[in-house]
């Protein structure tokens, strides 16, 4: 899928990200990156493999970097990073050929907490994308009465994103959340890319 080069505004910080729309007035999925303080950029391989997925779907999406990654402004440890992906949203949505409705928010890792306080802050966001959400590391924000959709998606190797943490967070949200596991699969994906890009297609299809 061709992306194309696109930059935006968070508040006064400009961001860059890569747009693509495979057409057909899809919705829209925006796309955050792991921990910048540990690397992270929009340039990763399960970044990629959430590409992959929904572009199999029909959606356009947006990556992008988050403050302080080959963007403006600095790490702010989450509040700021939620701003630029509500920031992201909005711009890709006003994008030609974008469906209003339907919109998607997914994270993977630190990125999935972010996707999670964005996507249920609000209304516009139809379904939340959470690729090894890092329960181990810090608790996800999920308000009282939650009825979103919901996708968590981890692997059954990722100590990071324990599968009874995700199990007992699933049961916490109740009926509106689904949880795929990747067989092998530890935090990184590493070789399990395609199962990982066929798990949340086969779950934003169904």
């Amino acid at each position: 899928m061709d992306e194309k080069q696109v930059s935006f505004r968070s508040g006064d910080l400009t961001l860059e990200g890569l747009f693509a729309n495979p057409g057909g007035g899809g919705p829209a999925a925006i796309v955050c990156h792991p921990h910048p303080l540990y690397g992270g950029s929009m340039y990763n391989n399960v970044v990629d493999a959430i590409l992959e997925a929904m572009w199999l779907a029909g959606y356009a999406t947006l990556r992008f970097n988050f403050r302080g990654v080959g963007s403006e402004g600095e790490h702010d440890g989450g509040p700021g990073e939620v701003d630029d992906a509500l920031a992201a949203l909005a711009f890709i949505r006003a994008q030609p050929g974008v469906r209003k409705e339907g919109a998607v928010m997914a994270g993977y890792s630190f990125g999935a907490m972010v996707a999670v306080s964005a996507g249920y802050e609000r209304a516009e966001i139809a379904r939340i994308v959470a690729v090894a959400l890092p329960l181990a590391m810090a608790d996800a924000r999920i308000p009282d009465g939650a009825s979103k959709p919901v996708l968590l998606v981890s692997g059954d190797r990722d100590s990071y994103s324990p599968v009874a943490g995700l199990q007992t967070l699933k049961s916490r949200i109740g009926d509106s959340a689904r949880l795929e596991i990747v067989a092998g699969a530890d935090h990184f994906f590493g070789g399990r890319e395609a199962e990982l890009s066929r798990a949340i297609a086969d779950a934003l299809k169904g």
